[in-house]
């Protein structure tokens, strides 16, 4: 194990210690390795599957992008039936855009779904470098206009629709967020992003800082922007859609949550994110939290950090979309 970056909050530094654990070291990886990497994340998703009673979960197949393939939703919502349409979470799983799945975040779902109130969709995107952007995006927007047009019929108010991820996951909300707004709809009353890989240039001071990482670092980040937009990526030729830090308008978004560790490459991108939604006149909120590291409360849930930053967020979604 690597040794702790000096500023690293104590409490993740002694868990770290405990956990004896070594993260996949992404920036060494090559395309050829990515199956093997999906599939030994799929095997310790399903070892790992624990169902909660209290949420019950159904998958369909709906419309993709025109001329690609269905796109699979993930749809968890209260076991037991809720009195009028509940808000909806429509969700965006991590995974620095190679890797990842809905299935992996249903845990996360289930706390949404119990601690909100709402019914959450999932979308499973397809995958870079097999296919690179549009498609994920694209298969995104795909899966949030059908949850829209279907609101009735899964039991939840299309005004009350919020688009949120984690880490690719809320880069892609981002960019979907976009489209919604420069397509016409469908209408979103909130985005919730966090941790976002919003900036493809490797450019920013955290970006330049961050060349080891507890979870993520530069290499690891050129790597999963790369397989997205190949040799475009850093270039020109990049859609503010894939890449939403350059996007030049961000006027006329939905309101934002957005938080970040300070000790991660997307710390740079998501501060001056925040900062042009509020300056754009966008309501934002935003969290920097000191001394944590890219998925830190994924990693190690059960620190005062960890807890505060979930609750946060649990927080800014009930009073962005409950009555």
């Amino acid at each position: 194990m690597m040794p702790h970056h000096p500023h690293l909050a104590r409490e993740l530094a002694a868990a770290l210690d405990l956990l004896d654990m070594s993260f996949p070291d992404i920036s060494t990886l090559t395309f050829d390795d990515l199956p093997a990497l999906r599939a030994q994340a799929a095997a310790m998703r399903a070892a790992t599957v624990v169902e909660d009673p209290l949420v019950s979960v159904e998958e369909r197949w709906v419309q993709g992008p025109e001329g690609a393939p269905d796109v699979r939703l993930r749809i968890s919502r209260p076991a037991r039936p809720a009195p009028g349409p509940l808000p909806c979470l429509y969700w965006v799983h991590g995974g620095g855009m190679v890797v990842g799945s809905a299935d992996g975040d249903d845990a996360l779902a289930a706390r949404f779904v119990k601690e909100v109130g709402c019914v959450v969709v999932a979308v499973d995107y397809r995958l870079a470098p097999e296919h690179p952007d549009p498609a994920p995006v694209e298969d995104c927007y795909a899966g949030l206009l059908w949850t829209a047009k279907n609101a009735a019929e899964l039991g939840v108010d299309p005004a009350r629709l919020a688009v949120g991820g984690a880490s690719a996951g809320g880069g892609l909300a981002a960019g979907t967020v976009l489209l919604a707004r420069d397509r016409g709809g469908p209408a979103v009353a909130y985005q919730l992003l966090i941790c976002p890989m919003l900036d493809d240039r490797d450019a920013t001071p955290s970006t330049l800082e961050f060349e080891e990482a507890v979870v993520w670092n530069r290499a690891a980040n050129v790597f999963g922007w790369s397989a997205l937009l190949g040799d475009r990526r850093g270039t020109a030729d990049v859609s503010p859609y894939a890449a939403p830090a350059r996007a030049d308008d961000l006027t006329g978004l939905p309101p934002a949550f957005i938080d970040v560790g300070a000790l991660e490459v997307f710390r740079d991108e998501c501060l001056t994110y925040a900062q042009r939604l509020a300056q754009a006149g966008v309501s934002t909120e935003f969290h920097l939290y000191a001394g944590t590291f890219h998925g830190f409360d994924m990693i190690i849930p059960d620190v005062e950090v960890s807890r505060q930053a979930g609750a946060a967020r649990i927080s800014a979604l009930r009073r962005a979309l409950l009555p």
